[in-house]
């Protein structure tokens, strides 16, 4: 290479022209806060306990940043898991752009301020709730949810920033099983008092999983050997994902096994099982996932060819 084309490949790719530091941290509180919408869109009040010490109202309970209950696992893994995907997303966009102290502030800051919401709602939960083992109990397991969804989403940001593409897929995948509890989360409080067409829509957040991951792996493309493997596991994930979801939600969700860990265990096992071998559950993530990657992998193809095209008749 020419010394010429030395200095313009180095102009290119100079993280001196790109986003500073503090942009960079701007951008992942930016992150965090995209993650939270659906929560922030509640008023930030936590949800009423079933082991609170004293009678409260609804709009007495404390303001916390995530919302503490065994009936929104679901959705704390949601919030927690998008934010950090949106900051992975930045990071690979602009990835030409930041500087090497700039990428990892803005995926070194994400964790920190989630982690950050996990102590200042344990804290105000454990302030208000009755000083009992089962209490103990409950807040722990919220808090030890809230840690591993931080964690997944630190993995899913990661590979989506700085994995070669079948890497990115697979935190794109992540993402897209998060994005569909993070939809339905932002439309739960207008589905309780909002119009009535609104209904059918929040039938459709079940199609949301399949449809991103098939654009991912539209973008990621299948032309070597990891791509395929990394699609493979997608289509595996899509497929487990939404049935571990149903039971991990039943089990919670019931308040008579919530005084029996070993039995709620049992009965999400049970749930996830029986997701996962029903056909007509199992089948249309799958279908649907495929379909929209064969669709997105026939546009590029077609795209390609036609930019190709005049090259060839030359």
């Amino acid at each position: 290479m020419t010394e010429t084309g030395v200095d313009t490949a180095s102009a290119r790719h100079a993280p001196s022209r790109g986003v500073r530091d503090e942009v960079a941290v701007l951008l992942a509180v930016a992150a965090v806060v995209v993650g939270l919408l659906p929560w922030l869109a509640t008023g930030l009040r936590l949800p009423l306990q079933n082991l609170w010490l004293l009678p409260t109202a609804a709009e007495d309970m404390p303001l916390v940043l995530l919302p503490f209950s065994q009936y929104s696992l679901m959705l704390i893994f949601a919030v927690l898991v998008v934010g950090a995907a949106a900051a992975g997303v930045v990071a690979r966009a602009l990835r030409d752009r930041l500087s090497r102290r700039g990428r990892i502030l803005l995926l070194g800051v994400v964790p920190a301020l989630q982690l950050i919401a996990v102590v200042q709602t344990a804290v105000a939960v454990r302030s208000g709730l009755a000083d009992t083992g089962q209490a103990a109990l409950y807040l722990t397991a919220l808090v030890g949810v809230s840690v591993l969804s931080v964690l997944v989403g630190m993995l899913s940001q990661t590979l989506i920033a700085v994995a070669p593409r079948a890497g990115a897929l697979l935190g794109l995948t992540i993402a897209a099983v998060a994005a569909s509890s993070w939809i339905g989360g932002f439309l739960q409080p207008f589905t309780l008092f909002g119009p009535d067409w609104l209904l059918p829509v929040v039938g459709l957040i079940a199609w949301v999983t399949p449809v991103l991951t098939g654009a991912a792996v539209a973008w990621t493309g299948v032309s070597s050997p990891g791509r395929v493997v990394a699609a493979l596991t997608s289509l595996i994930v899509v497929w487990v994902a939404p049935a571990a979801i149903t039971g991990i939600s039943s089990a919670a969700g019931s308040r008579v096994l919530a005084s029996n860990p070993a039995a709620m265990i049992e009965y999400a096992l049970q749930v996830f099982a029986s997701a996962l071998l029903i056909p007509e559950l199992a089948l249309r993530p799958i279908v649907a996932t495929i379909l929209i990657a064969a669709i997105g992998l026939a546009a590029r193809w077609a795209i390609r060819r036609r930019h190709a095209g005049p090259t060839g008749a030359l």
